[in-house]
């Protein structure tokens, strides 16, 4: 029995033996006297609730208490061929290219430029978008060494999303590579980290799969730079928890990651599931089950959480993050299909309940809350079991002991980053505590809100409605209030409902519900307000390492896309990472 193995049992063990004491208590609290029908499902719903809650909190503190191994880089020099894939989808041309541009110039300063090419794979639809593509790609062409390195191909129908577009390159290209480096529109990269990668894959024959986890960057909101601080300051904790459970059949989340040409090919290709869409027809969540295939298929899939300079754009407001998450709800149900495919490992397709498990919780949260509101309207049920007793605990203490499980990985982080100087990168303890505060009581706050969207995206599931895959609204920002209340009035009715007939009928059980349904009853301001953007040059809460010390990558992204804006002037005497040149220099 292996590390991992020994990890997930004590993780399991632990969430289950937190789960079945929760449960156990909650029923000496509603059993008091009898137990009816009633009481034994709230009980339920409390364990198996529990259960996810004490799981998701056990890997952050176990990457807490991880050290950083103490490992050589490796100067070894490269002998392969990476193709770095980037797949858009009616995006901005322009920002997605000066991406490119970007990496491109950084794996130059590195002086392994000739070691990778890269591959623009459209699926775009929208013709208009289609026809800037090809003239800002033209423009990329016009970037240092791209001669032979960039290129760019637009399918017409986009059979199979973005794993179809991906598998396409595959089967009339991947012979050229040894290693594919798949990215996605908004994915940044240093050239430094892409390197490493490629030698890591190089090192180790038995590697499929790399993994890192990608900060975000430019948040301009309330909303997005709570995000992206949570993915910069607890995600890694988090990942380094979950590494040491997930050993060689780790995560990939579809991007920002590289992967053996020979092993990807091989493995994974993916089946059209039968019928038709929400469970069937292409599999959405792809990744999750392509490095399922690698670990069955006996390759190493590894998420590498100390590997830095990986980066990604993140949604600015709720209603783009709802739309995100309406396709991952969908494409993490249809793995309910998949969970009794031959020959996968116990690991992934215990994933693959993970995955699902992480949608339906709010569906269960929500049975829970409502239940516990007919429990205080409904006259006395007829007993099914004998009461336990009196109560061990009030049902605050309860109450205390939920915002524990979840405040608790939050504050070991804190209390770890004031010990290692990790918090002297987010601007000090002391700031860095104010911004973990802020982060807790604006996801409590939207709580809620979420929790309605999710059972929402779960019921349209359920009901057959498929939810397809829309494009991707980026640097979409501020939200009007009579927009959000368009997106959130079903919401807002929902819990005004909720709350009424509870102080109508159940005026005791109405404090307990009044901490979900106010905030979700001002949801359109929530939303609203949040999508407004928040000044980054200020010492506010959310400040994170990138905005203090933006990395040498983004710094040229930036310095690209201002040089494109104005006609005229030469990108070359923009660049932080390359020599000053003029435009004769520039391959055509």
């Amino acid at each position: 029995m292996g590390w991992p193995v020994l990890f997930r049992c004590g993780a399991l063990l632990t969430a289950l033996g937190f789960s079945l004491v929760g449960s156990y208590l909650f029923l000496r609290l509603a059993g008091e006297g009898s137990l009816n029908a009633l009481d034994l499902l709230r009980c339920l719903l409390v364990a198996i609730s529990g259960f996810w809650l004490v799981w998701g909190s056990a890997a952050a503190v176990l990457g807490v208490f991880r050290l950083r191994p103490k490992v050589t880089p490796s100067v070894a020099p490269l002998s392969g061929r990476t193709a770095i894939l980037v797949p858009i989808y009616n995006e901005d041309p322009v920002a997605t290219f000066s991406r490119i541009a970007a990496m491109n110039r950084s794996l130059i300063a590195e002086g392994q430029a000739e070691h990778f090419h890269f591959a623009v794979l459209s699926d775009t639809q929208a013709m208009d978008c289609a026809t800037q593509e090809a003239v800002w790609f033209d423009r990329l062409r016009q970037e240092p060494q791209s001669e032979g390195r960039i290129f760019y191909r637009r399918r017409e129908r986009n059979i199979g999303r973005k794993a179809g577009n991906i598998e396409d390159f595959i089967a009339h290209s991947g012979g050229a590579y040894d290693y594919a480096l798949i990215l996605d529109a908004d994915s940044l990269m240093e050239g430094a980290t892409i390197v490493a990668m490629m030698r890591r894959m190089e090192e180790d024959p038995e590697l499929g799969l790399l993994q890192t986890v990608p900060r975000i960057i430019n948040a301009r909101t309330v909303f997005g730079r709570s995000i992206q601080f949570a993915a910069s300051y607890l995600s890694p904790t988090f990942a380094r928890g979950a590494a040491l459970m997930q050993g060689r059949e780790g995560p990939y989340w579809g991007h920002n990651a590289i992967v053996r040409m020979r092993a990807f090919a091989a493995s994974c290709g993916l089946p059209e599931l039968s019928g038709t869409p929400p469970f069937g027809g292409h599999i959405l969540s792809h990744d999750y089950v392509e490095a399922a295939l690698l670990s069955r298929a006996g390759w190493k899939v590894e998420v590498d959480p100390w590997l830095q300079g990986s980066y990604e754009e993140g949604p600015e407001n709720l209603i783009e993050y709802a739309k995100r998450d309406r396709r991952w709800c969908q494409g993490n149900l249809q793995h309910g299909r998949l969970l009794a495919a031959p020959g996968l490992k116990v690991w992934s397709r215990f994933t693959f309940i993970q995955g699902i498990m992480a949608y339906l919780a709010s569906p269960l949260w929500l049975a829970l809350l409502i239940t516990s509101i007919v429990a205080g309207v409904m006259p006395e049920q007829p007993p099914v079991l004998a009461g336990l007793g009196v109560p061990l605990v009030e049902v605050w203490a309860l109450g205390i002991a939920v915002a524990a499980i979840l405040v608790l990985p939050k504050m070991l982080i804190l209390i770890r980053g004031a010990l290692d100087g990790e918090n002297r990168r987010f601007g000090g303890t002391p700031l860095a505590l104010l911004s973990v505060l802020g982060e807790i009581a604006l996801s409590t706050l939207l709580a809620p809100t979420m929790l309605l969207l999710q059972t929402r995206a779960v019921a349209q599931v359920v009901l057959g409605l498929d939810g397809g895959w829309p494009p991707t609204g980026r640097g979409q920002n501020w939200v009007g209030v009579a927009e959000a209340f368009r997106a959130s009035w079903w919401i807002v009715a929902l819990a005004t409902l909720a709350l009424g007939g509870t102080l109508a009928f159940a005026p005791a059980v109405a404090v307990w519900v009044a901490p979900a349904m106010l905030p979700a009853m001002v949801a359109p301001l929530l939303i609203s307000a949040t999508s407004r953007p928040s000044d980054r040059n200020l010492p506010l809460p959310f400040r994170t390492e990138i905005e203090i010390t933006p990395p040498p990558v983004l710094v040229e992204q930036r310095a690209i896309l201002s040089a494109w804006a104005i006609p005229g002037i030469p990108l070359e005497t923009e660049s932080p990472l390359l020599p000053l040149r003029t435009a004769s220099h520039v391959p055509a």
